[in-house]
């Protein structure tokens, strides 16, 4: 459920005003509904209850510690690829047992980090990256607990640069290589082996793509136990896709069919790591017109978000819907392309898009933000990162602050010959 919408032709984020968080912050910044985000994590949680699975929030959708805060408090784990990602976990109220660390190239400094903070679950990707993780267990005294991702070579039918489960992808084991992974970890004393995981993309509409993929991580199960392994934990990542631009993804509960069909009788704990399905669509970006340009085949609505800002529709050629904050139905539209002021032919937030007649100041906003948003942000041209303000029913607080020009000049330091 969305709890932003229109009332006496105001764009509310549930009971605020957008209009009054752009008067006291100023655009361009981020808004996430806490509502919204407690209302997807609950439909998933109740989906899941079905097949008793633990849900993991995978932090790189967003990864302020509001928006975690907010998930922990009710019930969710982390999935987490770095470090950071872990201390950012850490500090919003995650305990270590309920993180899961995932991710293609740990460092040996962050393995050291993840044991000794007694981080729950390793998923491992290579055979050297076990080896190393062996090593680094036996230095701290300790035993990693794994799983290990395999890759069923399933595609996902998503976005090239999103889809994770490839042959030709970077992630994952070759999944017909786990029985002699799980036996050369069996010999390893800082390794315990438990189980299995796969992740075969991100933004899934359709069911068909998981089906296949649990199917043959149950097959493989199977064959594993029968070669005398013990197999008691899947991790079944994430991926499932929410509606940006007119699409239908698959409801939770027809997504946890799957789950209970397809592994529902292994007798293992299940793991999820949802993290767009949860956050996505609780977040706006919000902007401001900085002017209309005209040229002979175009109509530019130039506005004060850029591509450093909101990076998707360069990088993946997103769409997200987009809506003015003053409600403007039934006025005359325009095809417009909504484009920032950065020195970039790629910088457009929006292409063909029907808009009314805009002028400077007037607010607009791109929908589905709270995923791979502000997360993904950079200073590129040396623009402030934005702001992203929470709102919680009548009030809302500023939970990343733009930073202002001085502090971002006080990250360089000169060197002592110049």
């Amino acid at each position: 459920m969305s709890h932003f919408e229109y009332r006496d032709g105001r764009l509310f984020a549930e009971d605020v005003a957008i209009s009054d968080i752009a008067a006291a912050v100023k655009t361009p910044f981020y808004c996430y509904s806490s509502s919204t985000l407690i209302d997807q994590y609950q439909a998933m949680a109740d989906a899941l209850a079905v097949v008793n699975g633990r849900i993991c929030y995978a932090i790189k959708a967003n990864s302020n510690q509001a928006v975690i805060r907010t998930l922990a408090k009710l019930g969710a784990g982390a999935d987490v690829v770095s470090e950071g990602e872990a201390r950012r976990a850490l500090a919003a109220g995650i305990s270590a047992s309920e993180i899961v660390f995932s991710g293609v190239g740990k460092t040996r400094s962050e393995m050291q980090f993840a044991i000794n903070a007694g981080i729950g679950q390793f998923n491992v990707e290579s055979v050297g990256e076990l080896d190393v993780l062996n090593e680094v267990a036996i230095e701290q005294e300790k035993i990693a607990t794994v799983v290990f991702r395999v890759n069923p070579d399933v595609d996902a039918h998503t976005h090239d640069k999103i889809s994770t489960g490839r042959k030709e992808d970077k992630f994952g084991i070759d999944i017909d290589l786990a029985p002699d992974l799980y036996e050369h970890a069996m010999e390893l004393p800082g390794i315990l082996p438990v189980g299995l995981a796969v992740h075969i993309g991100s933004q899934l509409t359709t069911l068909n793509p998981f089906q296949e993929a649990f199917s043959r991580v149950a097959a493989m199960v199977n064959a594993l136990r029968a070669a005398g392994f013990d197999v008691n934990r899947l991790d079944l990542g994430g991926g499932l896709g929410i509606v940006y631009d007119g699409e239908t993804p698959p409801e939770p509960q027809d997504y946890a069919a799957v789950v209970a069909e397809t592994v529902g009788d292994l007798d293992v704990e299940l793991t999820f790591e949802p993290g767009r399905v949860l956050v996505g669509n609780a977040g706006l970006l919000v902007t401001s017109v900085i002017q209309v340009k005209e040229t002979a085949t175009k109509r530019f609505v130039v506005v004060d978000a850029a591509m450093n800002d909101f990076i998707r529709p360069t990088l993946y050629d997103a769409i997200h819907a987009v809506a003015t904050v003053a409600e403007r139905s039934g006025e005359s539209t325009y095809v417009s392309e909504i484009v920032g002021p950065v020195c970039e032919t790629g910088d457009i937030l929006a292409s063909n898009t029907h808009l009314p007649t805009l002028e400077e100041n007037d607010l607009i906003c791109f929908k589905s933000a709270g995923a791979y948003g502000a997360v993904m942000a950079s200073s590129y041209n040396t623009r402030p990162p934005i702001p992203e303000i929470m709102v919680n029913h009548r009030d809302f607080s500023v939970i990343r602050p733009r930073p202002s020009y001085d502090e971002i000049l006080s990250l360089d330091h000169l060197p002592h010959w110049l």
